[in-house]
């Protein structure tokens, strides 16, 4: 899963690096439009993602029926979720003015942002099938996937956003339209493979597209609070990074960039914490604690090696990190060089607190425990998206102390998360129960 999440990376950090070539608008553009569409696909993606530790603990108690018939309850929901967050495209829009981005800046993340959102079903779907495969522990098939999804989104975003081959350049649609081609061969593989996988094939005779009232229940319970964590959370640093954008372009782009390598670290760990749910829920459905919690402290341990790596990369490569993004800039962004410089380094201060929440909120969540997970992240992020309001619109903070603000609630959100896991709780939870519950679900192979 580090592999997988590595290639999603490098198509993020790639796409962005091509746009940073056309103007710091473009750049800034894209960090603000891709993360509010994340941002609001990610309440959707997040409910039928949660498929992963639903289908991880049937297969820990070999329940392999239900594993296939879970997934047909993920496909049917995320065709439903598509028209929603179509739905939202108007008033994700309106937002960008409220947040006093530059009127060229606007126009650009406009563009972009409505283009992804009409592709969000590919990620709905794509995270069924990731879910899928996770769960069974299949993890080297999202590897390829993901890779053969960079390997079109890459070469396609050149042609679009720059033009060749009798296409004329496109820049930020081209870019959004590249991104949307990765995502679409991705999902096409994942639901190709999981058709031809012997468990579907031994089970399909079962109606595993019929859509089942308990099992759907089942997903809406546990999936709801995963998908509201995932959009409380990435909805509060949305409000946190359009806030920053607001100090004017020099400053959205510092951050762009500084996010840009904040994401080479944080995206492999959490392919991690992904991978850490996946193996936790099969510990659990087969009745062993104990495994779950080395599988937890497995993952903390691996984690631990790439984000020390990434602190000292961050602490002494800083200035030629930058310089990748700011080179074709003009002698006048001296001060977005020297802004994302300090940025880069102070974000070294995180990258160990960021994976412990997350290998820990990926253990809980294995679990079952998605409710509190939830409750206390969500909490959290919103604190500090309401401090980083204050700062900058009340007392017109610098940009500096509100980087230093955000370092801290990084901090904090790796303690909560292991004092939750140290309290034991998330033990008792009951996630797949007796068999009867489940309609049709009474195979033991």
């Amino acid at each position: 899963m580090i592999v997988s999440q590595a290639s999603e990376t490098v198509n993020l950090f790639v796409d962005r690096l091509f746009l940073s070539w056309l103007g710091k608008e473009h750049l800034a553009a894209a960090m603000s439009g891709g993360l509010s569409s994340f941002v609001f696909g990610s309440f959707f993606a997040g409910i039928v993602g949660y498929v992963n530790a639903i289908v991880a603990q049937f297969y820990g108690s070999r329940r392999y029926g239900a594993c296939v018939q879970t997934i047909g309850q993920g496909f049917w929901l995320s065709l439903f979720f598509y028209p929603l967050a179509l739905g939202l495209i108007p008033l994700v829009l309106h937002s960008f003015t409220l947040a006093g981005h530059s009127p060229v800046q606007i126009a650009l993340e406009s563009r972009y942002f409505t283009i992804l959102m009409y592709g969000s079903v590919f990620l709905f779907l794509r995270n069924v099938f990731v879910g899928f495969f996770l769960g069974i522990g299949k993890t080297g098939v999202v590897m390829l996937a993901n890779i053969l999804g960079m390997a079109i989104n890459i070469p396609l975003n050149y042609v679009l956003v720059f033009g060749a081959f009798g296409i004329p350049a496109m820049g930020m649609e081209g870019a959004a339209l590249g991104t949307l081609g990765g995502s679409l061969t991705i999902t096409l593989f994942l639901g190709i493979a999981y058709l031809k996988h012997q468990m579907y094939r031994d089970h399909r005779s079962s109606g595993v597209w019929r859509i089942r009232g308990r099992l759907m229940k089942k997903l809406l319970r546990f999936g709801v609070p995963a998908g509201a964590e995932l959009f409380i959370n990435v909805f509060a640093f949305n409000v946190f990074l359009q806030l920053m954008h607001s100090y004017g372009t020099d400053v959205a782009a510092a951050v762009t960039i500084t996010f840009n390598y904040d994401m080479v670290a944080f995206i492999p760990m959490v392919g991690l914490g992904i991978a850490t749910t996946a193996m936790v829920g099969q510990h659990v459905g087969a009745g062993d604690p104990e495994g779950a919690k080395k599988s937890i402290f497995l993952s903390l341990k691996t984690g631990y090696v790439y984000a020390g790596i990434m602190s000292l990369l961050f602490v002494f490569g800083a200035p030629a990190l930058v310089s990748t993004f700011t080179g074709g800039m003009a002698g006048e962004d001296a001060g977005v060089r020297a802004l994302a410089e300090v940025m880069i380094r102070l974000a070294a201060l995180y990258t160990l607190a960021d994976i412990t929440q997350l290998v820990f909120s990926g253990g809980l969540r294995g679990a079952g425990d998605t409710r509190w997970v939830m409750v206390l992240s969500g909490v959290l992020h919103w604190i500090m998206a309401g401090i980083a309001l204050l700062m900058i619109r009340v007392f017109r903070a610098d940009p500096m102390h509100v980087w230093l603000m955000f370092i801290g609630f990084v901090l904090t959100m790796g303690i909560a998360m292991f004092l939750r896991y140290r309290s034991g709780r998330w033990k008792d939870i009951p996630l797949v129960e007796d068999d009867h519950e489940i309609d049709s679900l009474a195979e033991v192979e």
